[in-house]
């Protein structure tokens, strides 16, 4: 894509889930226009568009073989954006972590209540002062 970086190009062809699809199904193998089109109610040349996107984001090469033009899949530039995904799915990681122990440390003086807090007792002594009356 001219003028825009590799990476914005992907995730621009990542954008939609017919191209989604067809990256699934060529993950299996190679297939032809018309292989691609079987499972999706859309016509062969909207296919080849989404065709096209994929290839100008370098997410597919295509081969002619006498008539037939098959699709092949390039998935180094997945690599490029796994790898910037896993940044963020590292720091949500720290993130929950840090969550998990506060609320673990929220969840375990909940349950061990300090008996010389004082409150604890006022509380004690009102609940049996209820009892007596």
């Amino acid at each position: 894509m001219a003028g825009t970086d590799q990476l914005s190009a992907v995730f621009s062809a990542l954008a939609d889930p017919t191209r989604r699809a067809i990256l699934a199904d060529l993950a299996g193998r190679d297939a032809t226009v018309t292989e691609l089109t079987a499972p999706h109610p859309i016509s062969m040349p909207a296919v080849s568009r989404h065709l096209k996107v994929l290839e100008r984001a370098d997410l597919i090469s295509r081969t002619r073989s006498g008539r037939w033009r098959a699709s092949h899949l390039e998935a180094a530039p997945l690599r490029e954006a796994a790898d910037w995904i896993e940044r963020y799915r590292r720091f949500w990681d720290s993130s929950l972590t840090r969550l998990d122990a506060h609320l673990a440390a929220v969840q375990s003086a909940d349950r061990a209540p300090d008996p010389t807090d004082p409150s604890l007792t006022t509380f004690t002594a009102t609940a049996v002062d209820h009892q007596e009356t």
